[in-house]
């Protein structure tokens, strides 16, 4: 990594950190996040977005603080940013899995009025929900009934599964999916069901970084994490099925299929920016400024 504007500082300006981006998401791994003479540092042991050493972090830039595998925190560390209202969460690696639920920081709480006020008026709801069967399927859907946009949604992913299935070389025999009894269903169907939490972890991020409502679903309802699975779905035909066939055709044994896909899911993620594109999408969904500067 290169130091040349701070030297020992993780740099935001510098685009060459592959781990920050222009959202102030910081990702770490390997190391430990704590406090010296007042400053918040991170001991690096070296990972493939970082090399090895101590580094002092412009938390009071930074959006939130993402964890990675290896990491440990002290509790200085959560006072600190918790006092400058930056976001702290445990994931795993790319992303893939998301273990802590932040609560609200500073300058978030223009996005959840926004969202709020769309959820509850219910002309408007419809509008942003047909707005996201435009985004998933690149065409407007021409009705106001969510029914009926559902019923049109599914008629469309039977044919986006069977289309993506023949792409990677994979026998597709349709979509099914035992909650009781998962590992039932046959390796496609699987690999979806693993491919989907893994992206499911992602839009978690998106949502907490933003301070959208993980409740206040346009057409998802009843889950307390309902706007999550809307913004997912989003990247269902571009993300999750593409993920999970690939890994399907590759003919991975059934007992490597999940950390098969982990690993392949983190690495799709950093590259093709999954987060940072779930951040924007949300923004431009619920009509947010972002001229502030603030997720």
């Amino acid at each position: 990594m290169s130091t040349s504007i701070f030297a020992g500082r993780l740099g935001l300006a510098q685009t060459r950190i592959p781990h920050v981006d222009r959202h102030g998401l910081l990702w770490l791994s390997r190391g430990n996040l704590y406090v010296k003479d007042g400053t918040l540092r991170f001991r690096a042991a070296g990972s493939p977005d970082l090399e090895p050493g101590d580094y002092a972090i412009p938390y009071q830039t930074v959006s939130m603080i993402l964890l990675a595998p290896g990491t440990s925190v002290t509790h200085d560390s959560l006072r600190i940013l918790a006092l400058h209202g930056t976001l702290l969460a445990a994931v795993g690696e790319g992303g893939v899995k998301f273990y802590t639920a932040p609560p609200m920081g500073t300058g978030r709480s223009k996005v959840a009025r926004t969202h709020a006020q769309l959820w509850a008026d219910e002309d408007q709801r419809v509008q942003v929900a047909r707005r996201m069967y435009a985004h998933r399927f690149h065409s407007v859907f021409p009705d106001d009934d969510i029914a009926v946009l559902r019923g049109m949604e599914g008629a469309r992913l039977k044919q986006t599964y069977k289309i993506i299935a023949h792409q990677y070389g994979v026998k597709w025999e349709g979509r099914r999916y035992d909650r009781k009894n998962p590992t039932a269903a046959d390796l496609p169907n699987q690999a979806i069901n693993h491919a989907a939490t893994f992206v499911e972890a992602a839009a978690d991020i998106a949502v907490a970084a933003v301070g959208a409502i993980p409740p206040l679903g346009f057409i998802h309802e009843d889950s307390s994490n309902a706007f999550v699975l809307d913004i997912a779905d989003l990247w269902r035909a571009e993300i999750t099925l593409p993920l999970a066939f690939s890994v399907v055709g590759e003919n991975v044994p059934e007992a490597m299929l999940e950390s098969r896909l982990r690993y392949e899911a983190a690495r799709w993620f950093k590259k093709y920016s999954v987060i940072p594109k779930m951040i924007d999408r949300i923004k431009e969904l619920l009509s947010v400024d972002d001229s502030s500067g603030n997720p």
